[in-house]
C-alpha cells in the first residue's frame, strides 16, 4: 500500500469533497518532472505514445515540458494531438492501416511511419519520397509483461528484405522495435539493438533512425531502472553501429504518464463476506489490472479525509456493475476498519485508465481533477 505520509493534503481535500462518481486526480507537476527526466536521460528524441492517455491535459502539459513529437496509432489520436498541440510532430507507428487511414496520416502531416510486411509498404505508396518509413523488427526476447511480437513485427531476415525495399522506393529507411510492456531488463533493448545492426548490414542500408520503442517500466520496482536502460541503449548503439550509429528515438507511454494520475473511488458497499464493492472497476479506470500484473499502491481515507490505519486484511474487490467478472483478479490488503463511504486512492493509474474505461451499465464516466499526489 501507499505510505500514508505520501498522501498530499490535496488528496485529503478531494476525498472529503468527492461525490459517488470516481475521478482521476491529475498531478501536472509529476508529469512535467517525468517528461524532463526522459528528455535529460534518453540519448535521442523522446516522443509520447498517445494511446497510453490521450487526455488533452496530458498532451498540453507534455508540450509545455518540451515534448514536441507524439506517437499516434489512429486518425482519432492525430485529431486529439492537433487539437491540443497544433504544431506537434506526428509519428504514425501503428503498421496496421487501411488506405483511408494512410490518407488521414498524410493529411495530418505524419512525418514517420512504420511497416512490418510488404502489403503494408505497398499501402504507403502515396507518401512523398524522403518520408521516414521504419521497419518494425521482432525477436523472441522476453522481459515485458506481454509480448508485442505476437501481433507486430518482422523476423530479422524478412526485416532486412523489407528495409531494402523501403530504401529502393526512395523512403528514408529506419528500424523500430518494442521490447514488450513493463520491461525492466536493459538486455532486452541491447539484444534488439544488436539485431538491428545486423538487419541494416544484411540490407546494405545505413539507417536514418533507430526507434527503440516504449516498454519502459513504471511502478515501485520499475522506475529506478530507467537510467540504467538509457545508458545501456546508448552504449549498445555505439558498440553495434560504430561510426554509422543512427539517431535514436523512443516512444514511452506508460512510463511517462502512469505516475501522474491516481484513481479516486468510493466504497459503495461492504458485503457480508467481507468483500468490498467500489464505484469503479474493470469496466472503468481499473480495466488493465486484468492483464498487467502490478504491486498495488492503494490508500484508504475516511469521509473526513483521514487515512484509515487499522491492521490490513485481504479482501476481494468488486466493481459497481451488474456483472460477476467485474472484480480485481487478486484480493487486496485493505485496512480492517474500511467502511462504506470511504475514499480509495489507487496511485500510478495514469496509463490506460482513461483510455480503456467504458460506460457499461452507466458507470465509468470519469471526471479529471487537478491535485498533488505527493512526492
Amino acid at each position: 500500500m501507499t505510505r500514508m505520509t505520501d498522501i498530499a493534503p490535496d488528496v485529503a481535500d478531494l476525498a472529503r469533497a468527492a461525490s459517488g462518481r470516481p475521478c482521476l486526480v491529475f498531478d501536472a507537476e509529476r508529469l512535467t518532472r517525468q517528461a524532463r527526466r526522459f528528455r535529460a536521460g534518453f540519448p535521442g528524441l523522446v516522443t509520447y505514445a498517445v494511446k497510453a492517455n490521450p487526455l488533452p491535459e496530458v498532451l498540453r502539459t507534455l508540450a509545455r515540458a518540451g515534448i514536441g513529437a507524439f506517437d499516434v496509432a489512429s486518425p482519432a489520436e492525430m485529431e486529439a494531438v492537433r487539437a491540443a498541440v497544433p504544431g506537434a510532430v506526428l509519428h504514425y507507428h501503428n503498421p496496421l492501416r487501411a488506405p483511408e487511414e494512410v490518407a488521414a496520416g498524410a493529411r495530418h502531416g505524419a512525418v514517420s511511419w512504420s511497416v512490418d510486411d510488404a502489403p503494408g509498404l505497398d499501402r504507403l505508396a502515396p507518401l512523398k519520397p524522403g518520408t521516414e518509413v521504419a521497419v518494425r523488427l521482432r525477436l523472441p526476447v522476453r522481459g515485458g509483461a506481454y509480448d508485442f511480437g505476437e501481433k507486430f513485427g518482422a523476423d530479422p531476415e524478412a526485416a532486412a528484405a523489407l528495409l531494402g525495399a523501403v530504401a529502393a522506393r526512395g523512403f528514408a529507411p529506419s528500424l523500430t522495435f518494442h521490447p514488450g510492456t513493463q520491461c525492466g531488463d536493459p538486455e532486452a533493448w541491447a539484444a534488439y539493438i544488436r539485431a538491428a545492426a545486423g538487419v541494416a548490414g544484411a540490407a546494405g542500408v545505413r539507417l536514418h533512425r533507430l526507434n527503440v520503442g516504449g516498454g519502459f517500466p513504471h511502478g515501485p520496482d520499475g522506475d529506478g531502472a530507467l537510467e540504467a536502460i538509457f545508458a545501456r541503449i546508448a552504449a549498445e548503439t555505439r558498440a553495434a553501429f560504430g561510426a554509422a550509429a543512427p539517431a535514436l528515438v523512443c516512444e514511452p507511454g506508460r512510463a511517462m504518464v502512469a505516475g501522474a494520475f491516481g484513481v479516486l473511488a468510493r466504497v459503495k458497499a461492504l458485503r457480508g463476506d467481507g468483500a468490498v464493492v467500489l464505484t469503479d472497476g474493470i469496466y472503468g479506470a481499473l480495466a488493465e489490472w486484468r492483464d498487467v500484473p502490478r504491486r498495488p499502491e492503494v490508500a484508504v481515507l475516511d469521509p473526513a479525509g483521514r487515512p484509515r490505519g487499522a491492521p490490513q486484511r485481504s479482501r476481494v474487490v468488486f466493481g459497481p456493475t451488474c456483472d460477476s467478472i467485474d472484480r480485481l483478479p487478486d484480493p487486496l490488503a485493505l485496512p480492517g476498519d474500511i467502511a462504506e463511504g470511504d475514499a480509495v486512492l489507487f496511485a500510478g493509474m495514469g496509463a490506460y485508465s482513461a483510455a480503456l474505461a467504458t460506460r457499461f451499465n452507466g458507470y465509468g464516466d470519469l471526471s479529471v481533477v487537478e491535485g498533488r499526489l505527493g512526492d
